[in-house]
């Protein structure tokens, strides 16, 4: 995760309430590799068919966790010290014991976070969701356009009722953010997400790179943004971080080169743009920081993880599985710029503070998570700046 508003104005809002106060002097220690935020798959039921999904989401999965084996590992989740859980899906709302599980980590002091489409936040879910102690929900959002959104998601009238979701949230005091899969077919427009979360009231907007997992590997690599469209991109939303400082916070994710093109560009001098490069080295990613429980109890690096398990806490206790991170061939994700050793990022001055990218793009795209990520364009504006 790269906090673009905090990078470029030094404010954050919904990162502030949450993780406290934090800029490019004095880093958050809100969680660590070993004492990481969770994202938890808690089903694979989902009333939507994105083209992107990275969990192929559709139907539950006949082995996810009962609601007896899923309160243990909020209990786990205690014992590591895990100061935040995200509730995430598939869809999380269609899990009937959500609340159940949500209610018994929050009585254990650990924060909470709704990932979801947002398609079923009615008015009486909204209560519910800010009853049960949510302190943020990230809504998905892919276009302006209403029938681009649609397409994406695969069911029509989602756009409105995701809008409706949120503003009914909003309209309760629940911090809300709007969450945007980037793609070469709507980055053009990302920026005016920005607008619409101010326009409803939401206090963030996280950016989507494309990861190529899930049935995203069925999309074309022409997804992929080109690096003039990325450019652009960049300038305007550094542009809107200054512009809704301290109102709308701007985050993007699955792209830490990101902190980089903002060094590049915002830095005035050797010692700032270090200081930048180093917060960037420290930001989280895949097994830095934050892992995912899948629907079936198996733990990955992260959601975006498909092929390796790091454990199953059916078997053992998630404290001992986070530990496997320490070792081969898991530390990939620990410290990825020892480990990228093909490509372009191989050759870059910036690895060993972006550490080569996406390692799942790299994984799938490329063939091995030495590889380079093909995402990446840093090198391409860099050798034309």
């Amino acid at each position: 995760m790269i906090p673009v508003s905090v990078l470029v104005s030094g404010r954050g809002t919904v990162s502030f309430k949450i993780k406290g106060a934090h800029s490019v002097n004095t880093p958050p220690s809100f969680s660590s590799e070993f004492r990481p935020i969770i994202a938890w798959n808690i089903t694979r039921a989902c009333n939507l068919k994105c083209l992107h999904c990275y969990i192929d989401a559709g139907t539950p999965s006949p082995y996810e966790l009962s609601t007896e084996e899923a309160l243990n590992v909020v209990d786990q989740i205690r014992d590591v010290g895990s100061p935040l859980i995200i509730f995430t899906g598939g869809e999380p709302l269609l899990r009937r014991d959500l609340f159940t599980l949500a209610s018994r980590a929050a009585s254990h002091g650990i924060k909470l976070v709704l990932s979801t489409n947002g398609t079923l936040i009615d008015k009486a879910m909204a209560r519910r969701i800010l009853d049960t102690g949510f302190q943020y929900v990230g809504i998905s959002i892919d276009s302006v356009n209403p029938e681009w959104h649609d397409n994406f998601r695969g069911v029509r009238g989602s756009f409105k009722a995701a809008v409706e979701g949120a503003a009914n949230l909003v309209d309760l005091g629940v911090s809300v953010g709007l969450r945007y899969t980037i793609t070469r077919y709507n980055i053009s427009e990302a920026p005016k997400v920005i607008e619409l979360a101010a326009s409803i009231g939401a206090r963030r907007v996280t950016f989507y790179h494309l990861s190529y997992v899930g049935r995203a590997l069925k999309l074309p690599r022409d997804w992929i943004p080109l690096p003039e469209q990325y450019r652009i991109f960049m300038d305007k939303v550094i542009e809107l971080a200054e512009k809704y400082s301290g109102v709308i916070e701007i985050e993007t994710t699955l792209g830490p080169f990101d902190g980089i093109y903002i060094a590049i560009k915002k830095a005035r001098e050797g010692e700032e743009m270090r200081r930048i490069l180093e917060f960037v080295k420290r930001s989280g990613g895949c097994g830095r920081k934050i892992i995912s429980i899948f629907p079936d109890g198996s733990v990955k690096p992260c959601q975006f993880i498909d092929f390796i398990d790091l454990g199953n806490i059916r078997k053992e206790h998630l404290s001992s599985i986070i530990r496997n991170l320490e070792k081969e061939p898991y530390r990939v994700f620990i410290e990825p710029w020892k480990y990228v050793r093909r490509g372009k990022c191989a050759q870059c001055q910036f690895l060993q503070y972006c550490g080569g990218g996406d390692r799942v793009r790299a994984y799938y795209l490329e063939g091995s998570l030495d590889a380079s990520d093909p995402y990446c364009p840093i090198p391409v504006l860099t050798s034309h700046s």
